[in-house]
């Protein structure tokens, strides 16, 4: 790590190439995801999907971000952080690609897993990059690889069928083009870690009495709140990915519409995130971000219930600023560990933890719509996890750092 630091002391700008290769890295992140929901049709005519596997491919991110996101501090220990991101996006690659060409159903769900879980490591990995390579920085570069994130998903979801019908004149299978064009996008987003190996990190491999294993991160308080606003905003989001053209569908705007509401929610986030590091240090020690993420998110919700056709702009607009608390969490995960070891633990800890509770958002929608027959139960459930976001963000706010709560008084 030392050598690493002197190599970069003599370059002109030795923050460029990590900020590169970790924006180029988050912009990867959810091309699996969001390539695959808009071609998920064809893809399952063509390979012969029933229903209940094509519904499962929507299940999996949440549950591969979840399960395989927690043994990445173990793969950093062992093969190094900048290993670890370049590894990660050369098995996303390869997954991306022989998905494309496969034939079988069964290879192809056992593919998406792949690059799914190789995105489960970015994802947690992403914090302690930040840590490690722009330490004095981390809230500013946490926000722009949030958006690049959110970014990757716009654009893998708006591309994926224009390129698909490009390359194949919109014959054929045209979702093969679509879906495989991603892994030319991983192999991009490799090419800056190359030089970055020869100084690679094992985190805490000289003083292993030092290491944090899951086991201690869960006995901080503070852990643990910022686990569930995590997952409390990962469950507004993947509830809102899933249901919100159908809700306000159903509400009586036209498809076209109510999808076109749902792409400018995820594009609010954006800016949002870019505008982190001033909006942290103006709030500073005051829990009042969390609070204005809850309290559009409660507003947001509020006019769908109430009257969701007067203002859809508006309400989707709310939402997506809500949807800012997942890079507040991102760059919390950095900012409340004192050390590389302490936030690639951290993240493992808040990202499996709360991928799991993100999974009750859609799947309790779903439920209650089931039971029901409309949304407004759902609704009301998603409003009272606003209010779920505003408090358990506060415990963040309010908590110190992981190193600090372990150590005891």
């Amino acid at each position: 790590m030392n050598a690493a630091r002197q190599d970069q002391s003599v370059r002109p700008h030795p923050w460029l190439l990590p900020t590169i290769a970790i924006v180029l890295l988050a912009l990867n992140l959810r091309a699996a995801v969001g390539s695959l929901g808009v071609l998920l049709d064809p893809v399952s005519d063509d390979l012969g999907l029933n229903p209940a596997v094509a519904g499962a491919l929507t299940t999996l991110p949440v549950l591969c971000f979840a399960g395989f996101g927690a043994f990445s501090p173990q793969l950093v220990r062992w093969a190094g952080l900048n290993r670890t991101a370049f590894g990660l996006l050369v098995v996303a690659a390869a997954g991306l690609a022989v998905r494309a060409v496969v034939s079988s159903g069964v290879a192809f769900v056992a593919l998406t897993v792949v690059a799914l879980a190789a995105a489960a490591v970015g994802n947690v990995i992403l914090p302690a990059l930040a840590k490690q390579h722009l330490p004095e920085h981390v809230s500013v570069i946490s926000a722009i690889s949030g958006a690049a994130l959110m970014g990757g998903a716009a654009l893998s979801s708006g591309l994926t069928v224009p390129i698909a019908h490009a390359v194949t004149d919109g014959s054929g299978d045209s979702w093969r083009a679509g879906l495989g064009a991603w892994a030319i996008l991983a192999l991009a987003a490799a090419l800056p870690w190359i030089p970055m190996l020869r100084h690679d990190v094992h985190v805490s491999v000289s003083t292993p009495h030092t290491r944090i294993g899951m086991r201690q991160v869960a006995h901080s308080p503070m852990a643990w709140a910022l686990a569930a606003s995590f997952g409390v905003q990962s469950s507004q989001a993947y509830a809102q990915f899933g249901w919100f053209p159908s809700i306000l569908d159903d509400a009586g705007l036209s498809p076209s519409s109510a999808g076109a509401m749902l792409g400018i929610l995820s594009a609010v986030g954006i800016p949002v995130s870019l505008s982190l590091p001033t909006l942290i240090r103006r709030a500073g020690d005051r829990p009042v971000l969390p609070w204005m993420f809850a309290l559009a998110t409660i507003g947001g919700w509020l006019g769908v219930l109430l009257s969701p056709t007067a203002a859809p702009i508006l309400w989707s607009a709310l939402l997506g600023f809500g949807g800012g608390m997942f890079p507040w969490c991102l760059t919390m995960i950095g900012r409340r560990s004192a050390t590389v070891d302490g936030t690639a633990a951290l993240s493992g800890f808040v990202q499996g933890i709360g991928y799991s509770i993100a999974a009750i958002g859609p799947f309790g929608v779903g439920l209650l719509h089931g039971a029901t027959g409309g949304f407004d139960a759902a609704i009301y459930a998603l409003i009272g996890g606003g209010v779920l976001m505003g408090i358990v963000g506060t415990l963040v706010v309010r908590g110190g750092t992981l190193e600090s709560e372990l150590a005891g008084p």
